[in-house]
Parts: C-alpha cells; sequence; structure tokens
C-alpha cells in the first residue's frame, strides 16, 4: 500500500486543516482599543469534528488500491465580551446564551457596588 495514502496520514492532513482554521485567538479574540482606554476582547466558543475512513480494495493485480476520505466541521459561537475599564474587568455575556443562574450570578458585583455606595454616602451624610 502506498504510504500517501494511509488513514493515518490522511487524519494528520485533516487535523492540520482544522489547527490552520481554529486558534486560540478564535477562542479569545483580539482586544478592541476604545479612545477612552476601555479593550472589549471577545470570548467565543468553538465545537469541531472530523471523521475519517477507508479501506484496501480487492484487485486482479499486484497494485495496492486504497479509498479513504476525511471531512471535518467547525462551529463557532460567540459567548461574551470581556470589558476592561479603569482597571475593573467585567464579563458582558451575549443574551442568547445568558441563562438565568448566569445572569443573577453576573449581576451581584454590580448590586454590592450600588450597595456599597449607598452605605457610603449614608454614613458621609451621618458625619456631616
Amino acid at each position: 500500500m502506498s504510504e500517501n495514502h494511509t488513514i493515518g496520514n490522511i487524519m494528520g492532513i485533516t487535523m492540520d486543516k482544522l489547527k490552520e482554521m481554529v486558534d486560540v485567538n478564535t477562542i479569545v479574540g483580539d482586544p478592541i482599543q476604545l479612545q477612552d482606554g476601555t479593550a472589549i476582547i471577545p470570548i467565543s466558543k468553538v465545537s469541531f469534528g472530523f471523521a475519517s475512513g477507508g479501506s484496501d480494495l480487492p484487485a486482479k493485480t499486484q497494485k495496492d488500491l486504497f479509498g479513504g476520505g476525511s471531512g471535518a466541521g467547525v462551529s463557532i459561537q460567540p459567548l461574551a465580551f470581556l470589558v476592561v475599564y479603569k482597571g475593573e474587568a467585567k464579563l458582558m455575556q451575549m443574551s442568547v446564551n445568558a441563562s438565568t443562574p448566569n445572569a443573577l450570578v453576573n449581576l451581584i458585583p454590580d448590586v454590592v457596588d450600588k450597595i456599597s455606595g449607598m452605605i457610603n454616602k449614608d454614613k458621609k451624610e451621618n458625619e456631616e
């Protein structure tokens, strides 16, 4: 059998092509810098799958006959944006993927900040 057509080589080529299409920059995107100093970093989910197969075919001559093939699919789905502003980072989830528990957990820091601000404001007013 010819070395150029083995299942291992077909799978290797398929995996190499997948690596070319998907890298870490696909999952965590390049930061987008705004004029006010805010950095927005896109976060995505990448799913992929591949299949490969082949068989030696019977032949009446001494030639080795091999048939094989492979295929792959890639799905890229945006999930969220990491927003960094003045030293604070917040994860802003896409509404399609934000489940109710996740949305509530993401709101906790904002609620704590607002309550702390109200308490500090009341303390300052009482001191005056």
